[in-house]
């Protein structure tokens, strides 16, 4: 590879149902789909058919060799809508969306409520090694990450993923320690629909362009900021 991108998906129903949820104080966010499941908002709609008129004005030497997208449904047909008929279109479950075990579904009120003692097991472990239980943590993402940044074969490379995925990228291309990591990912939103891109130069990843929305301004949709639990609420 000599360039990776990584597209957030549209804004999703279950991204809406976990502001209600927070914004109001609730323990569970109302989400009736398995999170595999959960489609994509009306926003997320546009979003995603923004995507695709901005690829479609796009010179064809500029697309990816290889599309891979996150297995979950919200991912996919975010990648149907940018990039559709592309010949190249692959679907990992190793760029799925973090697991969260006993926390699905949980807003952070939730969390604090029923399960005290994972909130100070949190507090000691931090957050890239806590892992809830039955779920994942950061670290575990990364794995995977890792184990499919080895399998990629295309020279340039956009993947579909989620909220977790383009902070977890830097952490593994341009070795941003754990900590600063951490404290990016605290202090930062990702977009839906947004593009975070590296280039290799002299051998090392550098970051090009980060969270950029533009091309969603640019054709007809809104970037919105709504965040995923897998990076927040566990």
């Amino acid at each position: 590879m000599d360039w990776i991108g990584v597209i957030r998906h549209g804004e999703s129903t279950g991204n809406v149902a976990r502001e209600v949820a927070e914004s109001g104080g609730h323990e569970v966010i109302d989400i009736r789909q398995r999170d595999a499941d959960v489609p994509l908002s009306e926003e997320g709609e546009r979003q995603g058919r923004a995507l695709g008129r901005w690829f479609a004005a796009m010179p064809r030497e500029q697309w990816p060799d290889v599309v891979v997208a996150s297995p979950y449904r919200r991912a996919v047909d975010t990648a149907a809508h940018a990039l559709r008929g592309h010949p190249r279109m692959l679907v990992d479950e190793r760029l799925r969306d973090r697991e969260l075990g006993v926390l699905d579904l949980l807003t952070t009120h939730g969390v604090a409520a029923r399960y005290p003692d994972e909130v100070v097991r949190r507090r000691r472990l931090g957050k890239f090694y806590y892992r809830p239980p039955g779920g994942e943590s950061w670290a575990d993402v990364a794995l995977r990450l890792r184990s499919l940044l080895r399998d990629l074969d295309g020279a340039r490379v956009l993947l579909f993923a989620h909220e977790i995925t383009p902070f977890l990228l830097r952490y593994l291309l341009e070795c941003v320690p754990e900590r600063d990591m951490l404290a990016y990912a605290h202090n930062s939103t990702v977009p839906n629909g947004s593009l975070t891109s590296w280039h290799r130069e002299d051998g090392a990843w550098v970051l090009e362009r980060e969270f950029d929305a533009d091309h969603l301004v640019e054709h007809g949709a809104e970037p919105t900021e709504t965040e995923d639990a897998t990076t927040r609420s566990a």
